[in-house]
C-alpha cells in the first residue's frame, strides 16, 4: 500500500524530471550559438539539468516503486545539492555586497567605478581571455548602435543601462574641448570614436559589466532562497519516504499474519547489549 509521502515525493520528482528537459535543452542551444552573450552559462546550465535529471529519476524509481537504494542515493545527492546552493548563496551575497552606480549631476543615468566592486569581482573581469570574450560580445550585440542616433538632449533626458553608460560614450567628466592642464579619468584617454573601440578598453566598461552582474547575481540569489526552501520541503517528504520503504520491506500488509523477522535489524544486537547491562546496574 502507497503511503502519502511515496506519493508526493513521487508525482514532485515526475514534475522535476520533466522541468529538467528544457533546462537541458537551453544548454544544449546555448552551447550551439556563437552569437549569443550568455555562452558562460552553457556549461552550469547543462550540469544543473542532468543533475536534475538523474535525482529526480532516482527519487521517482524509489518512491513509486519501493526500490530503497534509489532513494538513499536520492537522498544523498539531495543534500548535497542543498549544501551547494547555500553555499553559492551566502558566497553571492558576499561578492556582490559592493558595487552600485554614482550619480551625475544633470543626468538620469548613473556611472560605475570599477575599484568600487569586490576584489573577486575585478580578478575576474580583469582576466585578459575572460575580458576579451566580454568585449568581442558587446561589441557584436550592438548595444552602443542603439546610442548612434541620440541628441545632446537624450544624453540629460534618458537612462541607460550600465554596459551603455560604461562602454559606450567616455566618463561624463571628459573635457575633450577646451585644454586643462589638471588630470582627468584615465579613460577620457582610452576613448576612440570608432564605433568598433569606443570604450570597450576602459576601466568604466568592466565596471558596466559588473553592475550587470551584480544585478542578475542578486535575482539569482532571490530565487537561490526560494530553491532552498523547496528543496529543504522536497527533502524532509523524501526521508519519510525512504523509511515507509525501509518498513515495506519487513512489514506485512495489515490484517495477515504477522512473522518474526529471519535476520534482526543492524541494531539489535546493540540494543539488546544495551538493554541487559542496564538490567545488571539497576
Amino acid at each position: 500500500m502507497y503511503r502519502f509521502s511515496n506519493t508526493v515525493i513521487g508525482f514532485l520528482n515526475l514534475f522535476t524530471l520533466l522541468a529538467s528537459i528544457p533546462i537541458i535543452g537551453g544548454g544544449l542551444w546555448i552551447a550551439r550559438s556563437s552569437t549569443t552573450c550568455e555562452s558562460f552559462l552553457q556549461t552550469p546550465l547543462l550540469v544543473v539539468g542532468f543533475v536534475v535529471l538523474i535525482v529526480s529519476l532516482a527519487g521517482f524509481i524509489g518512491a513509486c516503486f519501493h526500490v530503497a537504494w534509489a532513494l538513499w542515493v536520492y537522498l544523498v545527492v539531495m543534500l548535497f545539492l542543498i549544501a551547494t546552493l547555500m553555499g553559492l548563496t551566502i558566497f553571492g551575497f558576499v561578492v556582490t555586497s559592493q558595487g552600485g552606480g554614482v550619480a551625475v549631476p544633470g543626468r538620469i543615468y548613473k556611472e560605475y567605478r570599477l575599484q568600487d566592486y569586490s576584489p573577486w569581482l575585478r580578478d575576474r573581469i580583469n582576466d585578459p581571455d575572460y575580458w576579451r570574450t566580454i568585449r568581442s560580445c558587446i561589441a557584436g550585440s550592438r548595444t552602443c548602435a542603439k546610442l548612434a542616433s541620440w541628441t545632446p538632449l537624450d544624453y540629460t533626458e534618458k537612462d541607460m543601462s550600465p554596459i551603455q553608460s560604461g562602454c559606450c560614450k567616455p566618463p561624463t567628466s571628459c573635457d575633450y574641448y577646451m585644454p586643462t592642464m589638471l588630470p582627468q579619468d584615465p579613460d577620457c584617454y582610452r576613448w576612440n570614436n570608432s564605433p568598433t573601440l569606443l570604450c570597450y578598453g576602459c576601466d568604466s566598461c568592466k565596471a558596466g559589466v559588473l553592475e550587470d552582474v551584480r544585478r542578475d547575481w542578486h535575482k539569482l540569489s532571490v530565487l537561490n532562497i526560494v530553491m532552498l526552501v523547496l528543496l529543504i520541503g522536497i527533502y524532509s517528504i523524501g526521508c519519510c519516504a525512504f523509511r515507509n520503504t525501509r518498513r515495506a520491506e519487513t512489514d506485512y500488509p495489515y490484517g495477515e499474519n504477522r512473522m518474526s523477522k529471519i535476520r534482526p535489524r543492524w541494531d539489535y544486537y546493540w540494543w539488546r547489549w544495551w538493554h541487559d547491562m542496564k538490567e545488571r546496574l539497576y
